[in-house]
């Protein structure tokens, strides 16, 4: 089943798909960080939300 592209959050919450550029937007927007930083992270972690997140933190702060 596809994603519903009237829908702005992801379907699954815990998990970053790169496949939908809708979701790029939204995981990009929500961690302050452009798509090549994004995609990388996913590339290096894996599309776990926690593992991503971990990835991101810049500085002790979280991107």
């Amino acid at each position: 089943m596809s994603d519903d592209k009237s829908k702005r959050r992801p379907q699954d919450s815990k998990r970053i798909n790169l496949s939908e550029e809708y979701e790029v937007d939204y995981w990009c927007e929500r961690f302050a960080c452009t798509e090549a930083q994004l995609r990388y992270a996913v590339q290096k972690v894996g599309p776990l939300l926690e593992d991503v997140k971990d990835e991101l933190k810049v500085g002790g702060k979280q991107a």
